[in-house]
């Protein structure tokens, strides 16, 4: 319970102050009146002395908090809970054991606004870079209904499906990433170090005219040693001109779109999406937050910009008397986009620019090459511009939900199925993408090899002939 210290005035006009102990600070000044003093100021005394303690416990720390912090942080209050603690003991005890960093000091922060009279939802809206929209509006839900031990229970498990979906899309991610860089730093090895022993044998032996294998190979360590500063600076330039692009609202949906729009990875990102926003809503919906709030929220968290149109469109159909199902339907469908046209024409003609870059001995050739794989990249993109981002499967679920008054179960049984989508995506991803791999490098090696030996034939071939002779 907090305590105020209060100032006033007793009946002849003596000063008092004192402190005392009440739920509220309306309660506070109602029990002062009684005693029969006149109340000219009053403050609550723990809150400030918790909030010069808070911020000695601080420490600096950027941003917000890890999901896998929150994810715990989550469970771990569930269960203090569902133990029957105080919020606010189990909020301490848990800000206590927290290591330094954003989430300790959002928790400072919370138990100094519960400590004035807030209640958790409150406090926790206060630090909007740890506890999101999402978070908050089911805690307020929860404390709406009664129900904050159920609430937070579907909240950790909401919390840990998420990121569990997460690590398994970055966990595919990571080994074909890793194997890529060791290729490239291998490869950058034998084309620094290596290749330039073989040229320079070549030269002392008088060898003029090479085969074109390894005349390609000599301009690719040439233009390597020359302009090594390139290879970081070319992806970083990349990155920095998607993130400018990404700035602006058709850029940023152009960007979305191109990604939902490649093989495998559109598929599985599109999945992804699906079963993070389907749970989403079923989440919101189950805890009593109104549809129009849930919808919003969903929006908010989607992390896509074709899905944020999609849900916002759907928001505004409701408003105007419409169920979610046929809007869901009618707007999921993407319009042609330019944006996302031209990342497809960039895709496409990258091969013959890169061989341009070590090799322009056919250089109108390799110009009028990735002319025409850009002007195919637009073509494949036009044709599958108009697929649906949102499939039947949950647009029909949907409408079960709406006719049945379970759309939080609807919900719940498309985001377990794209989450096993998800799985079987990733995993057939790792199988394709292990002997792609094997080929690239066998090809490589092969190209390297035939560049180096076939003038080392062609030289022992020469020694031979003049030896016989």
């Amino acid at each position: 319970m907090p305590t105020f210290q209060f100032e006033a005035y007793d009946a002849l006009g003596q000063p008092i102050r004192d402190v005392i102990d009440a739920t509220n600070q309306d309660e506070a000044q109602a029990t002062i009146r009684s005693m029969g003093y006149y109340v000219t100021k009053i403050s609550v005394q723990k809150a400030k002395a918790a909030a010069k303690r808070g911020r000695g416990r601080k420490t600096f720390a950027l941003g917000g908090a890890g999901g896998k912090k929150i994810v715990t942080f989550t469970r771990q209050l569930s269960i203090l809970q569902d133990a029957g603690l105080p919020i606010l003991r189990s909020l301490k005890i848990l800000e206590a054991q927290a290591k330094p960093g954003g989430l300790k000091n959002a928790l400072i922060d919370v138990c100094e606004e519960i400590e004035g009279g807030s209640t958790l939802s409150e406090a926790m809206g206060k630090s909007p870079k740890v506890f999101d929209r999402l978070y908050v509006n089911m805690i307020k839900a929860g404390e709406a209904g009664g129900a904050l031990e159920a609430i937070l229970q579907r909240l950790a498990e909401f919390k840990e499906r998420s990121q569990r979906l997460k690590n398994k899309v970055i966990g595919a991610m990571i080994y074909p990433a890793m194997v890529i860089l060791v290729t490239f730093g291998i490869l950058a090895a034998i084309i620094l170090y290596i290749v330039p022993q073989f040229l320079k044998m070549f030269d002392e032996f008088g060898m003029k005219e090479l085969p074109f294998v390894t005349t390609l190979l000599v301009d690719v360590t040439n233009t390597c040693t020359r302009l090594w500063f390139m290879f970081p600076l070319i992806p970083f330039t990349v990155i920095m001109f998607i993130a400018l692009v990404c700035r602006f609202k058709a850029g940023r949906m152009g960007w979305h779109l191109y990604i939902l729009k490649l093989p495998l990875f559109g598929k599985l990102a599109e999945k992804a999406n699906l079963a993070r926003t389907t749970r989403t809503l079923g989440t919101l919906v189950a805890s009593g937050v109104p549809i129009l709030e849930s919808l919003t929220i969903t929006r908010e968290t989607s992390g896509n910009a074709m899905f944020e149109k999609v849900f916002h469109r759907v928001s505004d159909a409701i408003r105007e008397g419409e169920s979610i199902a046929r809007p869901l339907k009618r707007n999921s469908v993407p319009g042609f986009h330019p944006v996302a046209c031209f990342f497809w024409m960039a895709m496409c003609s990258v091969p013959p620019l890169c061989v341009l870059f070590f090799n322009q001995q056919f250089q109108n050739e390799l110009l009028m090459a990735a002319g025409g794989l850009a002007i195919l990249g637009a073509a494949i993109y036009y044709m599958f511009h108009k697929k649906p981002v949102i499939e039947d499967l949950v647009v029909n679920m949907v409408d079960v939900g709406e006719e049945t008054g379970e759309l939080d179960r609807m919900m719940y049984k498309v985001a377990d199925y794209y989450d096993e989508e998800v799985t079987t995506l990733t995993d057939g991803l790792m199988k394709l993408i292990e002997p792609m791999l094997i080929v690239f490098l066998g090809l490589v090696v092969l190209f390297i090899v035939l560049a180096l030996f076939m003038p080392l034939i062609q030289m022992i071939t020469e020694l031979s002939s003049k030896a016989g002779g």
